[in-house]
């Protein structure tokens, strides 16, 4: 049902907009008005080295902890060029001005028409020629706008948390990928080493068999070995090539234009704190990211609450309005008009009662993805902490095991030179000291990976000053 009212005399004027002030003075907000939903946070991890609860927060360009110019140089690049940060800077810029529209509301909407009409009849024909300003504007008796601002500017804020969530996990898949290549690094030069000395062995091998000194078995191990060291060295190769398209594609880079310089794997394990599980409510994106698409959830119930009240809008005009179009600017010419209108949604079959319902079940939906996100936060610390804190006991006893390997290796190399021990048994030692080698680098590479990952899951140097909770 539309009531309106169009007030033609000036006298009125006054009263209307009376009505109108006074209207907005005892206006009101449906809806529930935003609370952070109860959470179970555990006081501590279990893994964390101590209760680091005053530590500093991860700086923003965590990747210097390592010290490795390359990887600096890397974060630095990927921030700039990646297109996934790209693109997230570019949902940022809608969601800021979705929430200006939203804004915008607020004030009355003015538009300057013109019409130019000639109607005729028996008596003859005529011109009418106006030119009016037009003026509205909904008074938002019942916060039926404010929600709506307020779910836009929780959009907009989503959308910054989403770009530093874009951003860490760019940053965290470009160190990882570098690591990852490093670790190959290392691989194929131990190929490579050990490759030349199973040909090395081979030739010894094919002497020794020619004088009748070796079993034509000797021979064929020593070149399936050669084979076999071979092929575990291309295929390591080609492993290296993909993280280099990996690192090039983050880098916003066509892989052809992209490559990457042989170096050795030298980065120390920084110490990372985990501090106390209720910060990483503020220091996660994602965390925050769920917590503003609450807030959006919150005040549409509040939306869909105002749909089920009266809105009342105020209209104006005025401008000028003649039948010639010379005179039409003329001063007496002028015309004027202000009007108000009242909507009362009487009978919607059950249209407004089922988006109320809907609205709170979303909500509901959106509180068990927010606590879930929690969860899995607190799941992600726990798990790199467990992680770095294995990691280190098996890198201490894979040193260990690798100091034995290499002398078990110079020993037997020595004795089988000296016809005292079978080629078989220099061939195991190899083995062994090769297999050991790579192991070691595997942990070492392990460790530096999982540390990235404990940074991200700490919110990677990303802190937010303007959380829900804090306002």
């Amino acid at each position: 049902m539309t009531i309106s009212t169009t007030f033609k005399r000036r006298g009125l004027l006054p009263a209307a907009l009376l009505v109108t002030v006074s209207g907005a003075l005892v206006s009101c907000t449906l809806g529930p008005n935003y609370q952070r939903p109860a959470l179970t946070v555990p006081t501590a991890f279990k893994r964390a080295a101590g209760a680091e609860t005053n530590e500093p927060a991860l700086k923003n360009n965590w990747w210097t902890l390592f010290g490795d110019p390359a990887l600096n140089k890397l974060a630095e690049d990927t921030l700039a060029a990646n297109l996934d940060i790209r693109a997230a800077i570019a949902r940022v810029e809608q969601a800021r001005q979705n929430r200006k529209a939203a804004l915008g509301n607020f004030a009355p909407a003015i538009n300057l028409g013109g019409s130019a009409r000639r109607s005729g009849s028996a008596n003859g024909a005529s011109n009418s020629f106006s030119l009016p300003l037009d003026l509205s504007y909904e008074a938002d008796f019942w916060g039926r706008l404010r929600r709506q601002y307020e779910s836009f500017k929780a959009s907009e804020s989503a959308s910054v948390a989403d770009l530093a969530l874009v951003g860490q996990t760019a940053v965290s898949e470009v160190a990882q990928a570098y690591f990852t290549i490093r670790l190959y690094d290392r691989q194929i030069l131990s190929f490579e080493q050990a490759l030349e000395l199973y040909r090395k062995q081979l030739e010894l091998t094919d002497t020794k068999y020619k004088a009748g000194l070796a079993l034509p078995t000797d021979l064929l191990q020593a070149k399936t070995q050669v084979n076999s060291s071979t092929s575990q060295l291309i295929e390591v190769r080609r492993s290296r090539a993909k993280q280099e398209h990996t690192i090039a594609i983050l880098l916003g880079l066509p892989p052809s234009d992209f490559s990457f310089a042989p170096a050795p794997l030298d980065v120390a394990v920084p110490s990372v704190p985990a501090g106390i599980p209720v910060n990483l409510l503020e220091r996660r994106p994602d965390i925050a990211e769920a917590e503003y698409r609450l807030i959006v959830a919150n005040a549409a119930i509040g939306i869909a609450k105002a749909d089920f009240f009266p809105r009342f809008s105020l209209s104006g005009s005025a401008g000028f309005q003649s039948s010639n179009i010379n005179n039409l600017l003329d001063w007496e010419k002028r015309v004027w008009s202000l009007g108000s209108s009242l909507s009362l949604p009487i009978f919607q079959g059950g249209r407004l009662t089922a988006a109320l319902a809907q609205s709170k079940a979303r909500y509901e939906e959106v509180v068990a993805n927010y606590r879930l996100a929690v969860l899995n936060a607190f799941g992600d610390v726990e798990d790199q902490l467990s992680d770095l804190h294995l990691l280190a006991q098996k890198a201490n006893s894979l040193e260990e095991t690798l100091v034995s390997a290499r002398e078990y290796s110079r020993l037997t190399e020595v004795q089988y030179k000296q016809g005292l021990t079978t080629y078989l048994q220099l061939i195991d030692a190899n083995q062994t000291l090769l297999s050991n080698e790579l192991s070691a680098a595997q942990a070492h590479s392990q460790r530096l990976i999982a540390t990235v990952l404990l940074i991200k899951a700490l919110g990677g140097g990303w802190e937010n000053p303007d959380a829900p909770a804090t306002k």
